[in-house]
């Protein structure tokens, strides 16, 4: 049976436990911190390696008799898949996907080693600590207890482990979107990441943030050409020049606001939490006073643009012929052909655009059994939560899984502490996730699966 790597401590002692050991709120946190000191770090441009962590979650699950399906893209790119029975045949199985690689990590900056899974003072610490391993280990700890105590759900559960996400999903979730429809062909819904998380109005009231919807993803690659040369020489056809333009325009521009359905009934929920009405005019300076959430709130006002990378030249006396720069581009439900319109506006006809990553925007209604269900099932753990609907700014797996008509919603449930600087974690330095959260997340987790 594959372990944690050999790297890391044991956190057994080299023992292994009996199978009808601890129940789902007992074992999350041995699961997380298992889970956190795999190095399955995601470069992106396929340089990425999930085989031992996918094997240490399939074994998981064939310990209490869930039968796992493992399967690869490409050597190392590896996902696992399982199908829990529930009581109803008839009734369409529920998707439960997170992704098992992270982003890389300098542990030259980090207060612990970010592959430690070191718990110091009441958190786990670690990459991936909420994007999103907590939640792999939430679902592992779950479905674990159910096949333990013979529990059944009232709907079928598709779980699924995924590779490359924090590349776009290519070689996981997309890949298999494409290639192994029939695992997912009869799910109607599911819940992943980002999403159930706190934010605390006040002593009497906690909202929590739903995902039902997010931005399209835009990854672009842009280049300028110019006259090479002799970096003596003056040069009026120069393509650093022009690309650092064009880059420092398309940085500096604001789009304009654009209120979608699911965002402007956040506000209206936020409004009326805090007892206060938005301005339009203002919205951003409004939002602004969210705290630790305003940056991720903030991004699903309008189209975004941010530039990351910049190449060229090999000499510094050799003007180079080309130069090109990469872009992260955001755009709102409904609003890709503006964005479109408005890049090329802003770049001009010299610069060229090429996709190196270009994906949906998804969006869905907050309603039905299944958001009824989030609902209740978060009260029952936190009497003075209420559930509300927002956009994610970044994005997911959803988006694949959205292409089979899945009906897909964020919902990895945290109770957060007031002053913890959660949107901050997401590829942050120091990431980490509350041990109570954990445990509170577990218990929400299962009467939702209870219920749905």
């Amino acid at each position: 049976m594959p372990s944690v790597p050999s790297s890391s401590p044991d956190p057994t002692g080299g023992i292994r436990l009996p199978v009808s050991a601890p129940d789902a709120e007992g074992e999350v946190v041995e699961l997380c911190r298992d889970l956190l000191r795999f190095e399955s770090v995601n470069r992106g441009n396929g340089d990425g390696h999930e085989r031992p962590i996918a094997e240490y979650v399939a074994a998981k699950l064939a310990e209490v008799g869930i039968e796992p399906t493992i399967l690869e893209s490409e050597p190392g790119r590896t996902s696992v898949v399982a199908r829990i029975e529930g009581t109803d045949p008839s009734r369409a199985p529920l998707l439960i996907h997170g992704h098992l690689d992270v982003v890389p990590a300098d542990a030259s900056q980090w207060r612990v080693s970010p592959f430690s899974g070191e718990e110091v003072d009441g958190c786990l610490w670690g990459r991936g600590a909420v994007d999103m391993k907590d939640m792999d280990a939430m679902t592992l700890a779950v479905v674990r207890d159910l096949a333990r105590s013979g529990r059944k759900p009232p709907r079928d559960l598709v779980v699924a482990f995924l590779a490359d996400e924090e590349a776009g999903g290519v070689l996981g979730a997309r890949w298999l979107v494409e290639h192994h429809p029939d695992l997912f062909a009869d799910c109607t819904e599911a819940i992943g990441e980002v999403g159930g998380f706190s934010y605390t109005v006040s002593d009497d009231l906690r909202l929590y943030l739903i995902e039902t919807a997010e931005k399209g993803l835009g990854w672009m690659k842009l280049t300028a050409s110019g006259r090479a040369g002799h970096g003596s020489m003056i040069s009026e056809d120069n393509a650093v020049t022009a690309l650092c333009e064009a880059v420092a325009r398309l940085g500096r521009h604001e789009f304009p606001l654009v209120l979608t359905p699911t965002v402007r009934v956040f506000l209206n929920e936020l409004g009326e939490a805090l007892g206060v009405e938005f301005d339009l005019d203002d919205l951003q300076a409004t939002v602004s006073k969210l705290g630790p959430v305003a940056r991720m709130i903030g991004a699903t006002l309008r189209n975004t643009v941010n530039p990351t990378q910049l190449q060229a030249g090999e000499k510094v006396n050799v003007i180079p012929g080309e130069a090109t720069a990469y872009v992260d581009g955001r755009y709102l439900p409904g609003q890709e052909e503006e964005f479109v319109r408005q890049l090329d506006e802003i770049l001009g006809p010299d610069i060229r655009r090429e996709w190196v990553v270009h994906d949906d925007a998804v969006e869905t209604g907050f309603d039905g059994a299944l958001v009824e269900a989030m609902g209740a099932s978060l009260r029952a753990e936190d009497p003075i939560a209420r559930a509300v609907p927002y956009m994610l700014s970044g994005g997911t797996d959803a988006k694949s899984f959205s292409r089979l008509g899945i009906r897909c919603f964020g919902f990895s449930p945290l109770l957060l502490p007031a002053d913890l600087d959660f949107s901050g974690m997401f590829h942050g330095v120091d990431e980490r996730v509350p041990v109570e959260s954990l445990r509170f997340g577990v218990r929400v987790l299962d009467r939702f699966l209870r219920a749905c």
